[in-house]
């Protein structure tokens, strides 16, 4: 499959401080593609940019083909981006604490009209997660880390998208509950036919998981190969991997 994302030459600033600088990368349909590197490094930034939350001071970011980001407010609004078929699950999951799971789910799928289709999808969501189905009508501020989780990601897949971003799924998380998550990640790749952006904690797992990696270091990709290589590279192990 050819290229979905194309993130060309970009640079982000916080004011006077630089975020990004120069960044470059593409992930192709149907790929897991994982972004590692040190808290502060700019992961977040990144996935930011990609969504239109954050503006670029350079560069231009494409999705199948179509520009979807550019400097100086050129660039498609966020809403626009996430129509396009892009979902991003935040670090930090931002629930809807006070809704039910059921009402976070409706509003992943907000831009869906058809109501058949949302209750379809919401079925779905409850088969792939069964924990979701069992706590629907249960306030989401009840529901353990892992499971909140879970519901976010659900809550991104209702918009049925072509490429999933998540940031940190495992962050904070117990080591089970991880590998549960890796392993729906994984199916929903495969199976479900989602291309994944991933950034993730746990270079290790990110790396297994992923068919092809990045590693970000002050705001710039100092290394990419595929993800085994990345596992046996010296500087990765030594810096990520405790080697």
């Amino acid at each position: 499959m050819g290229e979905i994302l194309k993130i060309d030459g970009i640079s982000v600033s916080y004011g006077s401080i630089r975020a990004l600088t120069d960044v470059s990368m593409n992930v192709n349909e149907g790929d897991i593609v994982a972004l590692i590197g040190a808290n502060g490094a700019g992961k977040s930034t990144l996935l930011k940019a990609i969504v239109g939350l954050e503006p670029l001071k350079s560069g231009s970011i494409s999705f199948a083909g179509e520009t979807i980001c550019q400097p100086k407010h050129h660039g498609l609004t966020t809403d626009l981006i996430a129509r396009r078929g892009i979902a991003l699950v935040p670090e930090g999951r931002h629930v809807f604490a006070d809704m039910t799971v059921e009402e976070n789910l409706d509003m992943g799928a907000f831009m869906v009209r058809d109501q058949s289709l949302i209750e379809k999808r919401k079925e779905e969501m409850y088969d792939f997660f069964p924990i979701l189905g069992a706590r629907r009508k249960q306030k989401t501020r009840s529901l353990s880390g892992g499971e909140q989780q879970m519901m976010a990601i659900a809550r991104a897949l209702m918009s049925s998208p072509r490429l999933l971003l998540l940031d940190e799924p495992g962050l904070g998380l117990a080591p089970l509950i991880v590998q549960d998550i890796f392993s729906k990640i994984r199916i929903i790749n495969e199976e479900n036919k989602v291309t994944v952006f991933l950034v993730e904690q746990n270079a290790r797992l990110a790396l297994r998981t992923s068919g092809y990696g990045y590693v970000l270091e002050n705001g710039r990709i100092v290394l990419s190969d595929n993800g085994e290589a990345l596992l046996r590279n010296e500087r990765v192990q030594k810096a990520y991997l405790g080697a």
